[in-house]
């Protein structure tokens, strides 16, 4: 790549990045235009589009897979039904209704991708906050955050968590042992901040009727089906990558889409087309634009050249360069989507661990997996970085956006700033937190 091509490459990246931050232009829109650009300047070629969409592949296969399965269980009634029991449970008080929010988001999000949770749970967030006769905004940004923390209590959680650990050869079950407890000091640092970042619907109180009345199951034996569904999904999270086909969890997302929609289609409940009409789509076309700014950036060479600078600066002192990337990937993943930020690091850390010496140049191949205990704490501040750093703005996780635009279809939008300010005080806190957690993953192994 000429100097002239990497210019284009630079200023290309930081107008989509302004353009969005600004909200000149519709974030999709202006992740396109800016691969438009790109491939006019012969930088993107196809070679580069179809390495990219290898990348995005998994994650954007949970994502699919996940919005599908979530749209067969909205059918079914139950979080109508969830709704009331929470809003029952509020006794009218809104201190109660967030504690409940985080309570009733976090298990749900460690089974399911995070942007599935915010599109499952927005009804109920919603309808909840206007019963209590309060702004629905903030408490769909705290859903998402919310979201976004309990991704990292599972591998499956939060696409980017699961980019990192599949890049590795991190299991289901070594992640709970490493990784699953940091994931809820994430979410429980959430809590003390709310009184302070929500202080209107925190100290709200309306009166509610103590027996407010449950939605009936109108369709028993379908939601049935969709909670065996749903159990199929997450039993294949667990032990899929251990059967004979070696089942990850992109191909447990797709199966478990494709066994929803011929539920639904066995039911007559709703057109196939209208279950995938409801997909976000602009959210996966939004994700898989920014892998390919992405591929172009790591076209440049910059991110090699930064792994022989990180081997230059710090040597092998892996703790410190542990919380330099969990500080650099946390304040790139708030200006850039998080899955794609990761995806570019992971060459960077892994070029870094090779210059090192820590593993053979054949590491830097896809399927690597012999990676030397010390190493694994670095891959961990990176899994912190992407998913926690994700929460302080719009762009930076696909829960974010996705919150962003049921806000905007109830009526109220969302701008880049004002997402933030809910979002950048809690990622500092977690950041913060989750620094403690690597030293002490680094301390135990002396």
């Amino acid at each position: 790549m000429t100097d002239f091509q990497i210019t284009i490459t630079l200023i290309v990246f930081g107008v989509v990045i302004i353009a969005i931050a600004a909200d000149i232009i519709d974030m999709a829109l202006a992740a396109l235009l800016g691969c438009s650009v790109l491939a006019l300047f012969g930088i993107l070629d196809k070679p580069d589009v179809s390495a990219a969409l290898e990348t995005a592949g998994g994650p954007l296969a949970l994502l699919f897979g996940g919005m599908v399965v979530a749209r067969m269980l909205a059918m079914t009634g139950l979080f109508d039904r969830l709704g009331a029991l929470m809003l029952r449970a509020t006794h009218g008080s809104g201190k109660r209704y967030l504690i409940l929010l985080v309570a009733v988001v976090a298990p749900v999000c460690a089974l399911l991708p995070n942007a599935t949770t915010v599109i499952l749970l927005a009804p109920v967030i919603v309808g909840v906050a206007r019963a209590l006769k309060v702004s629905f905004v903030g408490p769909l940004v705290i859903t998402a955050v919310v979201s976004n923390s309990a991704g990292m209590l599972t591998l499956v959680g939060d696409p980017a968590t699961f980019l990192v650990g599949s890049s590795i050869g991190m299991s289901f079950g070594q992640y709970l042992q490493k990784v699953s407890l940091a994931g809820l000091l994430a979410v429980l640092v959430i809590i003390p901040l709310l009184p302070r970042l929500l202080p209107d619907v925190w100290n709200s109180r309306v009166e509610v009727a103590a027996e407010t009345a449950l939605p009936p199951i109108q369709r028993p034996l379908f939601a049935a089906f969709a909670l065996f569904v749903l159990a199929i999904m997450v039993g294949l999270f667990l032990v899929g990558e251990e059967l004979p086909i070696h089942l990850g969890p992109p191909g447990t997302a797709i199966m478990a889409a494709s066994f929803a929609l011929l539920v639904i289609y066995g039911a007559r409940i709703e057109p196939i087309d209208n279950v995938l009409r409801d997909v976000d789509w602009k959210t996966l076309v939004f994700l898989a634009a920014i892998f390919c700014l992405v591929q172009a950036f790591t076209k440049t060479g910059l991110l090699q050249g930064m792994s022989f600078k990180l081997y230059e600066w710090f040597g092998t002192d892996f703790a410190l360069v542990a919380l330099i990337l969990l500080a650099a990937i946390g304040l790139l993943s708030a200006v850039l989507a998080n899955i794609p930020v990761v995806a570019a690091s992971l060459i960077m850390t892994k070029g870094y661990l090779v210059a090192a010496e820590a593993v053979p140049e054949l590491a830097l191949a896809a399927g690597f997996t012999d990676w030397p205990a010390a190493t694994i704490p670095v891959f961990i501040a990176m899994m912190f970085g992407a998913t926690l750093g994700g929460n302080a703005t719009v762009i930076g996780a696909s829960a974010n956006i996705v919150s962003v635009g049921i806000c905007a279809r109830e009526g109220e939008r969302v701008s880049f700033m004002r997402f933030m300010r809910l979002g950048l005080p809690i990622t500092l806190v977690q950041l913060a937190v989750s620094s403690l957690y690597v030293m002490g993953l680094f301390w135990l192994m002396r």
